[in-house]
């Protein structure tokens, strides 16, 4: 069963308002990755990791499985698109270009890695 759209909204908007699940994001434009993989950069426990993939996982943002005894991640590329097109419908926003998205990502990134992971 499919979450109603303005749930669905919420959740998504809801995902991505905390910085660490924009910057998890960004890491999985790159490839899939165990959670290991994911966690690896923060400096936080991997059950604080696994709270903040599950909140991506509900949101449709992303995809796990389980391989064996490691759990992979995945982007969904069809995540954001609820998203999107409920802004387009306001008429002041372009259709979501990925690459433009994985730039703005990146900058995020690097202007966190700057300002040594403070917002």
């Amino acid at each position: 069963m499919t979450t109603p759209l303005p749930d669905r909204l919420d959740l998504i908007f809801s995902a991505l308002a905390d910085p660490t699940r924009r910057r998890v994001l960004s890491m999985l434009l790159e490839d899939d990755m165990a959670v290991s993989d994911v966690a690896h950069p923060f400096d936080m426990s991997l059950a604080a990791i696994s709270k903040h993939l599950v909140v991506l996982a509900a949101a449709g943002l992303i995809r796990q499985e389980k391989r064996g005894r490691i759990t992979w991640c995945k982007l969904d590329p069809d995540g954001m698109r609820a998203a999107s097109v409920w802004m387009q419908g306001f008429g002041q926003f372009d259709p979501v270009d990925l690459d433009d998205f994985e730039r703005f990502l990146e900058q995020q990134i690097s202007d966190w890695n700057d300002n040594d992971g403070t917002p």
